[in-house]
């Protein structure tokens, strides 16, 4: 032992390069995750006496998301979970990091318009106004099938029934006694891959041939910043006879997350060899779900954003949209054939 603590006295770092090339591949990953970890919300401010709602709260991104506006003193969450078992787990955890925001559990399954339509109509029972509404479940390479209401599961859940949502909830999201509503639409960057192969047809209802659950993945947050365009004006009016207001709508992508049921229908994650050549890229060059909830905390809780609408945020700073993305043209023959395929006519939602 005394012979050990001698050579240790005696060492030199300096005699050997080791401890340099360790700590350059230290401070290079250390870099690297910090650089991809993306921006922290840049507001901390609270948010008391807000009714919140939000979809796919219960696992990723969307639990981060309740669980920073609990922290931010909400005066109460409505959580959309497809899972009540897991939503009443969370609640739990809710409840116990923050006792003073009143949590709400609703079954929600964006499979289907008619939970869509009384998830609604529970809301609507015990909220007058909602303050904000965060869209936040979705699914990615999910397999070729058709939902119960015949469309594209990627379509469907990602897109065409958030949509039906925000819709439904705008008269409630209007009657926001803390300045106007805002609705967080969560998109992705992959709405860049988007493909509408024909213009006549934006929801690519009529394809001579399925296409990828990539490909379907990419179109549906494509179609999700198209239509919030439109939703931006539509719901963008002034104070009405009712005293409502105008309601803000926008879109944010949180990065590429780790550590969520996203990918778990990737062909990646079904074998073992991927799987431990994949993790340790994905948790050097990949957000975890903290890091992703950020923007959409923001475009929730920020003050200096309640007049924004329209607009697409990634790692909290507004960007620019894609060419394709700008049409409006486009843009507004998708939301026309949006309110054909959930059974909505203009300006007029029913439950």
């Amino acid at each position: 032992m005394e012979e050990i603590k001698t050579a240790l006295a005696e060492a030199d770092p300096f005699a050997s390069w080791w401890p340099f090339v360790l700590a350059g591949i230290v401070f290079v990953v250390g870099t690297v995750r910090t650089f991809m970890g993306g921006q922290p919300c840049p507001n901390g401010n609270t948010i008391p006496d807000r009714v919140i709602v939000v979809t796919g709260a219960c696992g990723g991104i969307g639990r981060e998301v309740c669980r920073e506006l609990a922290r931010r003193k909400a005066h109460q969450l409505v959580l959309g979970c497809r899972s009540t078992e897991q939503g009443a787990a969370l609640k739990e955890l809710l409840r116990r990091e923050a006792a003073e925001c009143r949590v709400e559990v609703l079954p929600l399954d964006l499979r289907s318009f008619d939970s869509v339509r009384r998830f609604v109509r529970q809301v609507q029972a015990s909220h007058r106004a909602v303050d904000a509404l965060v869209n936040c479940a979705g699914v990615i390479f999910h397999p070729p099938e058709r939902t119960p209401d015949g469309f594209e599961p990627h379509l469907q859940c990602n897109f065409l029934s958030h949509f039906l949502l925000t819709q439904l909830l705008r008269p409630n999201l209007a009657r926001s006694p803390n300045g106007v509503g805002r609705v967080v639409n969560v998109s992705a960057h992959g709405y860049t891959a988007g493909k509408i192969a024909n213009r006549e047809d934006p929801l690519n209802l009529h394809l001579a041939t399925p296409i990828s659950g990539r490909d379907a993945f990419a179109h549906s947050k494509l179609a999700i910043v198209l239509a919030s365009r439109i939703l931006a004006r539509k719901f963008a009016a002034g104070p009405q006879e009712d005293h409502s207001t105008g309601v803000t709508v926008n879109c944010c992508s949180p990065g590429l997350v780790r550590g969520t049921d996203h990918l778990r229908h990737s062909p990646i994650m079904k074998a073992l060899f991927a799987k431990v050549l994949t993790y340790p890229w994905m948790w050097l060059f990949m957000k975890s779900p903290v890091q992703g909830a950020q923007t959409i905390v923001r475009l929730v809780t920020d003050p200096e954003l309640a007049a924004t609408s329209g607009e697409f945020f990634n790692d909290c700073e507004r960007v620019e949209l894609s060419e394709i993305a700008k049409d409006d043209e486009l843009a507004e023959r998708l939301y026309r054939e949006a309110m054909k395929a959930v059974g909505l006519e203009e300006d007029a939602p029913k439950l």
